[in-house]
């Protein structure tokens, strides 16, 4: 089977080529496309059988550069992951243009209201599931609103956009402005109750109207976290693989009022990100249409979305698709580096301090 993978120069995209390649049940031929000719996976000759640079989704020759690829090669479907590619294949699809091969898409209706942090915080500000939350013009600052509504401190990031972008714990508004001055090309920013707890992750599989997949994780700390003041950087270093059907309810609450709001049927991959509060309440705090690039460990621990994916798109009469929560052994974590392979083991396996 041939599958094209689009950014392969991304964390999670490696991380899912890697997994087909070491947990797939089939041989699987691998075809990758990016935008940066210096990405790092167009020249990862151990996973793909042919690299190319092709245009940005928003750019002309996109379409024309995808199907000379999948006619060349005769792809058999695509694994979409770029947020802006997932949402340029959604749009085609909703327009009713035929896709250069099949693809796994959320909704593009979906897709365009999870991406903007903002909207998806409206449509579920009643249900209790998201913080106290302000919307913050750099243009139009009103600091007695700000303080009024948040109070100091409170956490504050873009409101669209991942690996954290525009992130900061705002502790007092002279650092508001500073963070204003430092993020010019951020338009828009969402500020939030600062939430102190875990930091969770609730991943979940729809087809055809019906939860048939989850799991759930805890990032614990992220790669390079020095870089970013915030210590967010997107990438998961250190975390957890939980049991904790609480919060795949939650989840599952907050996408019926997505899926309502957008009058659409439950489909697609989602990653649910929460934070918890002093007292250990989980808080949503965005939800991505896509995979993230701890993928792999999952799938190293029998979590294997990735292989979900391709079976529903090639023999779904032959899927199981009753529900199933993906269980862990306890205490198990995983640790990661840049490039390098994901390590699974018990927590209480970690070595202490000393001789």
């Amino acid at each position: 089977m041939n599958i094209l993978i689009n950014g392969v120069g991304g964390p999670t995209p490696r991380s899912i080529a890697r997994t087909l390649k070491r947990f797939g049940k089939r041989e699987y031929k691998l075809f990758g496309t990016d935008i940066n000719p210096l990405a790092y996976g167009l020249y990862e000759k151990n996973l793909y059988e042919k690299t190319y640079v092709i245009p940005s989704a928003s750019k002309e020759g996109y379409w024309k550069a995808l199907e000379q690829i999948v006619k060349r090669h005769q792809i058999d479907l695509a694994l979409v992951q770029p947020e802006l590619e997932v949402m340029a294949w959604a749009k085609r699809q909703s327009e009713g243009q035929a896709l250069p091969v099949r693809a796994f898409l959320p909704n593009y209706s979906v897709a365009e209201l999870l991406v903007d942090k903002a909207r998806m915080t409206e449509i579920l500000q009643n249900t209790g599931l998201v913080p106290k939350s302000l919307n913050i013009d750099p243009d139009y600052i009103n600091q007695q609103t700000i303080e009024n509504q948040l109070g100091y401190p409170f956490w504050i990031r873009s409101t669209s956009g991942s690996s954290g972008l525009g992130s900061l714990k705002v502790e007092n508004y002279q650092s508001l402005l500073n963070w204003f001055t430092i993020n010019p090309n951020v338009k828009q920013f969402i500020g939030s109750t600062y939430l102190p707890g875990r930091n969770l992750a609730c991943k979940v599989l729809y087809y055809k109207g019906s939860l048939v997949r989850a799991a759930c994780g805890e990032r614990v700390n992220y790669i390079m976290s020095k870089i970013a003041p915030s210590g967010i950087t997107g990438n998961t270093s250190f975390g957890r693989l939980l049991n904790e059907p609480d919060l795949i309810e939650q989840t599952k609450v907050a996408m019926a009022k997505i899926f309502e709001a957008t009058g659409t049927k439950p489909y697609g991959f989602y990653t649910a990100d929460f934070k918890e509060d002093e007292q250990g309440k989980p808080f949503i705090t965005e939800i991505n249409v896509r995979m993230v690039a701890f993928n792999l460990s999952y799938a190293a621990a029998g979590a294997n979305f990735t292989q979900d994916i391709v079976d529903l798109l090639t023999a779904p009469e032959e899927f199981d698709k009753s529900y199933k929560m993906y269980q862990f052994e306890p205490d198990t974590i995983f640790l990661r580096d840049v490039d390098a392979k994901p390590i699974l083991m018990k927590e209480t396996d970690l070595k202490l301090p000393g001789v």
